[in-house]
């Protein structure tokens, strides 16, 4: 595992702007509406690697006993890492390294003893959000060009770094990003544990008061169909997911009319609290700077 900056390795303007800023393709790209479709893609894909999803099945009961709660971390971790200051962002590693730290297993398919902070399990959880996220964002219409899109993979070399995996490992262009996903395809496989977090994703537990009394089931099942639909076609035979069988052309269809939908309501309902706080923040320093 590689040694955490800290806080004193950088500047005051450095920690204002974060490890991004707002320049950044990153910013673009999780700022926008399509974000919460790749990270529901991102977890289905995440899923097919038996060791790193027999790691969350052992050691992350909230995936089953509490999903929303186990969903929401996961964003915020994002949202900070992207969006905070880089105190923050280290805070939030910190606590994630905690979680991953001294807990090993062995997977009972593959007969493979592994520690969840492995270098490759922590990679493939990171290629498959930054390709998830890519992907979708693209699909639904984020003008991101061919140079937006290896600037951001480039980008998030710096978040795969600070989870634990050696820089010289992550791909940092689309082209080897693509190469790495063909790479591992045959080590992945839809095993019970990760059927069982794929319903859990699809369809998760609600109260019933929730379901009869908010939007809530209708919402989510709109962004899970959407993220089922836009994974890898081998991805979805994988699974057999039924009723998710559309043409590629109709996903993207279906994530471009999500998009417009939702960029019509006003910024300040869809953008969440973090992202206005990051662009204040930043607003703030430049005024002082000036």
């Amino acid at each position: 595992m590689n040694r955490l900056p800290s806080i004193r390795d950088f500047t005051a303007e450095e920690d204002l702007l974060g490890f991004f800023g707002p320049d950044s393709v990153t910013w673009r790209i999780h700022a926008d509406p399509a974000f919460s479709v790749g990270g529901i893609r991102a977890l289905l894909l995440q899923a097919l690697h038996p060791v790193a999803m027999d790691g969350v099945a052992r050691f992350s009961t909230a995936f089953t006993e509490d999903p929303w709660a186990r969903l929401t971390r996961t964003a915020e971790y994002v949202a900070t890492l992207t969006f905070g200051t880089r105190r923050d962002a280290l805070r939030s590693v910190r606590r994630v390294r905690g979680l991953h730290r001294g807990k090993s297993a062995v997977e009972e398919g593959t007969g493979r003893s592994y520690s969840v902070d492995d270098a490759d399990l922590l990679l493939w959880v990171h290629c498959c959000e930054v390709d998830s996220l890519l992907s979708v964002a693209r699909r639904a219409g984020v003008p991101l060009t061919d140079d937006d899109a290896d600037r951001y993979v480039a980008e998030q070399v710096t978040a795969a770094v600070l989870i634990g995996c050696a820089a010289e490992d992550v791909p940092a262009t689309a082209a080897e990003l693509d190469a790495y996903l063909e790479r591992m395809r045959p080590q992945l496989a839809a095993t019970p544990a990760a059927r069982n977090a794929s319903r859990f994703v699809l369809v998760p537990p609600m109260p019933g008061w929730v379901q009869l009394l908010t939007p809530a089931r209708p919402a989510w099942s709109t962004l899970a169909a959407l993220g089922a639909a836009s994974l890898p076609g081998w991805a979805r035979r994988v699974y057999g997911l039924p009723g998710y069988g559309l043409t590629d052309t109709a996903a993207t269809a279906g994530l471009r009319a999500f998009r417009q939908a939702a960029l019509a309501v006003p910024v300040r309902v869809r953008e969440s609290p973090i992202v206005r706080a990051a662009r204040e923040r930043v607003a703030a320093a430049e005024e002082l700077t000036a």
